[in-house]
């Protein structure tokens, strides 16, 4: 089993998810330059938000230990950090690979959409995925068309 996950400057690498969530995360961490503390997640491709939190929040309900889990193999993956507001502030999610906006906009537009901030197109985004919490488990809803897909892989 393998996922592809993409960072950086176009940079993309296949990841063994059968691993705990602790050592999937100090891995994509490490490969994407991230500093050690911040909170990561990665954007499916069908912009499906996949938190790897190690620690548990307040009130919810214990995470998955292994990657396997909340991954679907042979998926494609893009690396977002999350950085939580201060003083009231939006959590904001951040593509951890450069030039998101013309690589994938629909997955740019959810990420903005996911931060809470207006739609850079015309407004007429459709939103791609359902938010329950930051966390999806389990195969995404089927659709009757792929909403958007990343462009190939390039290294």
């Amino acid at each position: 089993m393998f996922i592809t996950v993409m960072f950086g400057a176009g940079c993309w690498e296949l990841v063994n998810p059968w691993c705990s969530l602790v050592t999937l995360a100090i891995h994509l961490r490490q490969r994407g330059q991230v500093p050690p503390d911040a909170t990561i997640a990665l954007l499916a491709e069908d912009g499906h938000l996949v938190s790897l939190v190690e620690g548990l929040e307040e009130g919810a309900s214990p995470a998955p230990s292994m990657g396997t889990a909340l991954l679907q193999e042979r998926r494609t993956y893009v690396l977002v950090q999350i950085i939580k507001g201060e003083g009231g502030a939006p959590t904001r999610y951040e593509s951890l690979l450069q030039n998101l906006d013309d690589r994938c906009p629909e997955l740019a537009e959810e990420l903005r959409w996911l931060s809470g901030l207006p739609p850079m197109g015309d407004g007429r985004r459709r939103h791609m995925a359902t938010r329950r919490g930051h966390q999806e488990q389990g195969p995404p809803p089927s659709r009757s068309r792929r909403v958007g897909s990343l462009p190939p892989r390039t290294r």
